[in-house]
């Protein structure tokens, strides 16, 4: 027995199929989702390595500012080209954790320092590839702030600070690092924009024990 249908009863059907056919909407679904999963992965991969960074940078600070806090402070004020002996040591415990824990030290070298009276030395450079202001390493050993204080280095800089009565004599380091965010770049995808910090900060402050 043949059976022929209509013609229009066969579109009919087509017409059925079709609408219970959702490969299309998937499409669709994936197409408007894809930017919002890159935005998220992105951000994690991204924000979990800045906050390992700084995690790295403040345990390296806190443990230099501890070695140069201990050291004598008796050369800190004599006339010389060059930093005292407890800064070096200082510089190159922070260089030699960057190299151990792979992370670009930016072709920084202990040539490389600014000083600033009383007793602050400045070392940065940005080669090695990284990026805009590549390291910045700020080592004060006559770091003046108040007794008690519940942030001793605001702003994460090691500026001496005067204000206060008592005030307390440390060493302050303070590392700040060049991070190059992605976020922001894919934020843009979704039409927005992130307003993110250029460099990792860590500060550390360790009262002076000689």
């Amino acid at each position: 027995m043949i059976i022929s249908l209509h013609p229009r009863s066969r579109h009919s059907r087509l017409i059925r199929a079709g609408w219970r056919d959702d490969r299309a909407a998937q499409l669709v679904e994936f197409a408007v989702a894809l930017p919002l999963l890159v935005v998220f992965v992105v951000g994690i991969f991204d924000f979990s390595g800045a906050f390992t960074l700084r995690q790295k940078l403040t345990n390296v600070a806190r443990d230099a500012a501890r070695a140069g806090a201990a050291d004598p402070a008796s050369d800190l004020f004599q006339p010389s080209t060059s930093p005292p002996a407890s800064v070096n040591d200082m510089f190159q415990m922070i260089d030699y954790f960057l190299k151990i824990n792979h992370i670009n030290d930016c072709g920084i070298s202990v040539g490389s320092f600014a000083q600033s009276p009383p007793a602050t030395w400045i070392y940065s450079s940005n080669g090695n590839g990284c990026l805009g202001s590549g390291i910045t390493i700020t080592i004060n050993r006559a770091y003046y702030f108040p007794e008690g204080a519940v942030s001793p280095a605001p702003g994460g800089t090691c500026a001496a600070t005067t204000t206060g009565n008592p005030a307390v004599i440390g060493t302050c380091v303070s590392i700040q690092y060049a991070y190059p965010w992605r976020f922001g770049r894919v934020a843009s995808l979704l039409g927005g924009t992130a307003v993110l910090p250029s460099a990792i900060t860590a500060t550390a402050v360790a009262m002076n024990e000689n």
